[in-house]
């Protein structure tokens, strides 16, 4: 992109004149703002051909049962026209969530410490290592969770219902606190082992996207802020946390996305039951796309049409948690200043 000034006459006056500047696109940029275009068209296109396809084949599944009863039975039997998402849709969220609340501090953390204290080797070496931990495949991750990680968290598990039992949501039925023998098996297999494997997932891509939102922080701002006595927490508290906000908050959504669209590392731990459960420590726990894996191969042609359904609400789900992350982080100052 090129800038020139178009000549005007000089006045009889002699007096300057303001002359605008105007910007002429070259044959490059021209190409690179059509490939960047002609990409986003398609990536948009090949998104709603998806929908529409998911939607097209869980349309009769729906039809049958009704859109109400879809969304409010927890059973799961298409044989029996007796189905719905309700008990897989709360759980895919209860995952989700808890995996969230695991995994921004660990990647607010993170990310603060590569911009803002690391230097040098440690910090290149810090970022290639994020980069790396988000090309790990999720059948990695799934079984590290299930044969290494879950053996050794289930007295976690137990600690935290002896001590905080007393909150519904850290209940485990079928327990006695008071038994001297370690019994461990209602701790496995639950929300929150599976929901700390999908943390260790979308720790990078939260990492990720907070690490570039905070480097981007003015560093007239950075110094104004040390020129005025603050120390270097006060900085980050001042100048970076809040010009990184809608990384943050973006960054969390976008890992939020992922977390409820997770597969095969849920598959591989959950042992699936379908109804709603509140307490996350205890065993058995079910999601959409983990249930869609289980189902898919025994599936007939009707049974195959409510999986699609249930993809379908999925899609939906994640698309609006995406496109609110985007939205979030276009607005943001740092988001305002990447598209400058």
């Amino acid at each position: 992109m090129s800038t020139y000034l178009p000549e005007y006459p000089e006045s009889g006056l002699g007096a300057a004149s303001p002359r605008p500047l105007k910007h002429r696109l070259e044959s490059g940029d021209y190409l690179f703002r059509t490939i960047t275009r002609v990409g986003g068209v398609i990536v948009l296109a090949i998104m709603a051909m998806v929908g529409i396809f998911l939607a097209s084949n869980g349309v009769h599944a729906i039809s049958e049962v009704g859109l109400w009863k879809f969304l409010t039975t927890q059973n799961w039997a298409p044989e029996s026209n007796d189905f719905g998402i309700a008990a897989v849709l709360w759980g895919t969220v209860q995952i989700a969530v808890v995996a969230l609340l695991v995994a921004m501090p660990l990647s607010l953390g993170t990310a603060l410490f590569i911009t803002e204290v690391a230097r040098g080797w440690l910090q290149k070496t810090l970022t290639s290592l994020v980069d790396l931990l988000a090309a790990v495949p999720s059948v990695v991750f799934g079984l590290w969770g299930a044969y290494m990680l879950q053996p050794n968290i289930v007295d976690l598990s137990r600690w935290i219902y002896l001590w905080f039992g007393w909150i519904p949501v850290f209940q485990v039925e079928g327990v006695d606190p008071s038994s001297p023998l370690r019994d461990t098996v209602p701790f496995t297999a639950s929300t929150f082992i599976a929901g700390l494997v999908v943390a260790m997932m979308i720790v990078p891509i939260q990492t990720s996207i907070m690490t570039e939102s905070f480097r981007r922080a003015p560093i007239g701002e950075r110094e104004g802020a040390f020129a005025l006595g603050a120390t270097r927490w006060g900085m980050i508290r001042a100048v970076v946390l809040p010009f990184g906000q809608g990384g943050i908050i973006g960054g969390t959504m976008l890992g939020l996305g992922r977390a409820l669209g997770e597969t095969i590392a849920i598959y591989l731990i959950i042992s699936p039951v379908f109804e709603i459960k509140f307490h996350i420590l205890e065993k058995g726990a079910n999601s959409i796309a983990a249930m869609i894996a289980l189902k898919y191969s025994e599936s007939n042609e009707f049974a195959m049409s409510a999986l699609m359904a249930a993809g379908f609400t999925l899609f939906i789900v994640t698309m609006l948690v995406n496109f609110t992350a985007s939205a979030i982080i276009a607005r943001s100052r740092s988001g305002a200043e990447s598209e400058g």
